[in-house]
């Protein structure tokens, strides 16, 4: 057969080296884009920065938000961090730990709450690990309190013909049990609990925004608060906006200019994430995160 004319096939290796210089091109404009960008989420200008957290939504752990924390204070183009609150509260230890983390954060570098609409019960709580508090005036804080509820279906149960059969090693462990009435004892016990917890809420309040202990157990009353009416009763700092509590952030940590915030995002990102995003991996560089292509197509993570 003849085969003049016939070109053969492209090898490999020029089709596995023009991928890396299409790949090397976009981290390029990438990085550059990033460096000369004016936004103010930008983890890879040049320069001193204000670390950005996020709380939102109901508190039900604190492992990410205090990763977040020490990952920044690693960082020492971190001068400040800011805390922006959007979080009506939730289960009292993990805003019991982000509270400790923040408190424990300020020490090493300047820590400002910024609160949303709301943050509020455990919200206010972490909040009180800040250097400085900022609400809106409309801003729905306080709720200073504790509450425990438990359905009781023993009623329900009975008219359906259905009965628990229950084993227990001591007199109070199936206290809260939906399947049988509450005793004056199961009130005693939970009411115990309750008032030691909103006890540790309490003196929280009262050491952290200096006010008696008498006082503090005077706001703690389970009510909510606007900014306005917090700033009155002394449970924030100042009102102002989130732009407001970022430039006191950056005059606390003596950070010239106009100020520029970087995020650590918890979990893995894609490269989408990074190209079109603005947060850094939690734990990750850029090229952790990078693939690495591999002729006959297969993707290296």
């Amino acid at each position: 057969m003849d085969t003049k004319g016939i070109k053969p096939p492209r090898a490999p290796q020029t089709a596995n080296r023009w991928v890396w210089i299409v790949l090397g091109a976009i981290l390029i404009i990438f990085i550059l884009g990033r460096l000369f960008s004016s936004a103010t989420d930008d983890g890879f200008a040049v320069g001193d920065k204000i670390g950005l957290v996020r709380i939102e939504g109901p508190i039900f752990s604190s492992r990410s938000y205090v990763n977040q924390i020490d990952k920044l204070l690693e960082r020492s183009d971190v001068k400040a961090l800011l805390v922006r609150v959007e979080s009506p509260g939730g289960s009292v230890a993990p805003s019991q730990e982000i509270y400790q983390k923040l408190r424990s954060a300020r020490d090493d570098k300047p820590v400002v709450i910024s609160m949303g609409s709301v943050a509020a019960s455990g919200g206010y709580y972490l909040a009180l690990g800040g250097s400085r508090i900022v609400a809106n005036p409309g801003s729905i804080t306080g709720s200073i309190g504790v509450i425990m509820e438990y359905p009781v279906a023993a009623e329900l149960l009975e008219k359906v013909g259905l009965s628990f059969e229950t084993v227990k090693s001591g007199r109070l462990k199936d206290s809260g049990s939906p399947s049988r009435e509450p005793t004056d004892a199961d009130r005693q016990y939970f009411q115990s609990v309750v008032d030691d917890l909103h006890r540790q809420f309490v003196a929280a309040v009262a050491q952290e925004r200096g006010l008696e202990l008498s006082e503090a157990e005077r706001l703690a009353t389970g009510q909510v608060y606007t900014g306005r009416q917090a700033l009155a009763e002394s449970l924030i700092d100042s009102l102002g906006t989130f732009e407001d509590a970022l430039n006191l952030a950056a005059d606390l940590g003596n950070v010239s200019g106009k100020p520029k915030t970087v995020q650590i995002k918890s979990g893995r990102l894609s490269l989408l994430d990074l190209l079109l995003g603005e947060e850094e991996p939690l734990g990750k560089t850029w090229f952790d995160i990078m693939p690495v292509y591999r002729w006959r197509g297969e993707w290296n993570d």
